[in-house]
């Protein structure tokens, strides 16, 4: 501003204030219109039609547009700023001047020489490159804009959703007496409601496993939580294999809880898992129905069903939930008669031991010896054969069963629901009716008329809440119905493999033993002992014969089958071949029991 600016008289603030014609002015007034005049004067700059002199009122008619304090509350004012201020106290402009206010000539040509560039690059690039040119020109890019926005290509791209994951792997068991097992485990996860990503040294109870097994059941009706395997097994508390089987079960069964989507983004695991000083649920629910109303509910049809596997599942799992019960009790009934067995064995070897004090022959006193002691041995294993059915057989059985429980109260669960269903729908037309009855009425009031709508509003609301749940069981319960059925089934599977090895392992060591007692008996006398026992007419002479064991490197002599090639160290039962082994004769006592002794190819002891 030059200094003969005609300044004119410096308006009073606190007058204005206190006038109700005119608002408050803020303060920093006039650093805006200090700055808003400076640009104006640039751009006046740049058209080169700003005047040598600027006039001492300002004139914004010559400009690009209308006044810019249009909307200012002090718009009536003609100048701006203190008469008292010289120019060296304002800011210098952006743009360098000469003396009388305008661009050098040196400015001028540099500014011409870039506009010719421009247009003549414009010219060269093809129409593509000239658009996009023109959209970035209007334009600016959002990262100047923004603080730390992305460019525009990389906020299309989405990025995909991070794989949550959970996993445990349990360490250790503790036993102390018959008390409740300790189990530590070590959990690693990337969900984001836990504290960190790494725990370890955890130590819960068994009991504690079925108090969150008991939570998770209740508050997550769509998915099928499975049982928790029992604390021993039927191998015998303190024996290695009881520890190793323990361990397993539950490894299986905190896998399966924490690869399912939707019981590992349960509350309760965040506090199964972060609890310092045990664990005991924070949020307690119950079943859907409990006692003696859910049994009345079971005796009643099942619901209209628009989900016919689901529909199947429940009396298949039912069957069988009932028959593996049945067939564990059985096999518990096998391995008791068993152990008696073998009780009773022990018992008659003992006895047997006992006469060879009383025979005077020394070959039969040593017989009866060797007999007893072969005879204990055999009880011996009948019994470990009961223990190994039980543990192999019986306790899988006895899972399976509480496991198909499990599962068929889920489903009744969801039955239950949606009874619940076609009852809110019930009331919601009830509620519907009666709302139409109101309308229709002659007088109306108004408080009837609120309760009414209340009545249908929160009858509507909890119809679709029932209606939202019950399809989000339906759609995880047909995925979790697939996968309990492919895992019930192998471990089955695997449970009657184990227990068919078991058996044939068990009677080959009971023949062997058996058989490992033979040549005992056969020495008796000179005659062969109890291998002559009612042929005493026939001559003393016989053909030598063979006693090696039945049980070789090669297969089991008694069936021919050969060993499996799977490096089990076991074969199959000889119950499926009945021929004789080829090559090998059978052996007699002489050429007039030859059918006695070829058939089957089994040589007689």
């Amino acid at each position: 501003m030059s200094d003969d600016i005609t300044a004119s008289p410096k308006p009073s603030f606190e007058s204005s204030s206190t006038t109700n014609s005119k608002l408050p002015i803020p303060q920093n007034l006039r650093f805006q219109r200090r700055t808003s005049e400076r640009a104006y004067l640039e751009g006046a700059y740049r058209d080169g039609d700003f005047p040598q002199r600027p006039p001492s009122t300002m004139d914004y008619s010559a400009g690009h547009g209308g006044s810019p304090w249009a909307s200012s509350p002090e718009a009536s004012r003609q100048s701006f700023g203190d008469a008292n201020v010289s120019r060296e106290n304002l800011p210098p402009p952006a743009v360098q001047q000469d003396g009388q206010g305008r661009w050098s000539q040196e400015q001028q040509r540099e500014w011409q020489s870039h506009q010719q560039g421009q247009q003549q690059g414009q010219q060269q690039r093809p129409p593509q490159q000239q658009q996009g040119l023109a959209e970035e020109t209007r334009r600016p890019q959002s990262a100047a804009r923004y603080h730390g926005a992305a460019p525009h290509s990389a906020q299309q791209q989405r990025q995909p959703a991070p794989q949550y994951k959970l996993s445990a792997k349990i360490t250790a068991l503790e036993r102390s007496g018959k008390k409740d097992p300790i189990l530590r485990f070590d959990v690693y996860t990337n969900l984001p409601k836990f504290r960190t990503t790494q725990f370890r040294d955890i130590r819960r109870t068994h009991s504690e496993f079925i108090k969150l097994f008991a939570h998770l059941q209740a508050s997550n009706p769509e998915a099928l939580v499975p049982a928790v395997p029992p604390a021993s097994t039927s191998a015998g508390m303190g024996t290695d294999e009881d520890e190793l089987r323990t361990k397993n079960l539950l490894q299986r069964w905190l896998n399966t809880i924490c690869t399912n989507d939707v019981l590992m983004r349960d509350e309760e695991m965040v506090f199964f898992v972060e609890s310092d000083f045990g664990y005991s649920p924070v949020v307690r629910k119950r079943q859907p129905a409990t006692g003696v109303r859910r049994k009345m509910l079971k005796q009643f049809a099942p619901p209209p069903d628009d989900t016919p596997e689901l529909l199947e599942a429940r009396p298949i799992v039912k069957g069988f939930y009932l028959n593996s019960m049945d067939a564990q009790q059985k096999v518990d009934k096998v391995v008791k008669h068993r152990r008696s067995l073998g009780l009773a064995e022990s018992d008659l070897g003992a006895k047997i031991s006992a006469l060879s004090t009383q025979e005077p022959h020394p070959g039969l006193a040593h017989a009866y010896r060797k007999l007893g002691k072969h005879v204990t041995t055999t009880g011996d294993l009948h019994s470990a054969q009961g223990t190994s059915s039980a543990t192999t057989l019986s306790d899988p059985l006895a899972y399976a069963s509480s496991d198909a429980f499990v599962v068929k109260e889920t489903l009744t669960n969801r039955h239950i629901l949606l009874r619940e269903l076609l009852q809110a729908q019930q009331a919601t037309r009830s509620k519907l009716s009666a709302a139409d009855r109101l309308k229709g009425s002659g007088s109306v009031r108004r408080d009837k008329v609120d309760e009414a709508i209340s009545a249908l509003d929160e009858a509507r609301s909890h119809e679709t809440y029932l209606a939202q749940k019950t399809s989000r069981v339906t759609q995880n319960l047909l995925v979790e119905k697939r996968k309990w059925f492919l895992r019930t089934s192998a471990d089955l599977r695997a449970a009657i493999r184990d227990y068919v090895l078991r058996e044939i392992e068990a009677e080959r060591r009971t023949l062997a033993t058996l058989e490992a007692v033979r040549p005992d008996i056969r020495a008796i006398d000179a005659s062969g002992g109890l291998s002559r026992l009612g042929r005493e007419a026939h001559p003393v002479t016989r053909r030598p014969t063979s006693l090696t064991s039945s049980q070789g490197p090669k297969g089991d002599a008694w069936s021919g089958v050969p060993r499996r090639p799977d490096g089990l160290n076991r074969s199959i039962s000889g119950s499926f071949g009945g021929a004789a082994v080829p090559g090998t004769e059978a052996e007699g006592e002489g050429e007039g029991e030859e059918g006695e002794g070829k058939a089957g190819g089994r040589t007689r002891a």
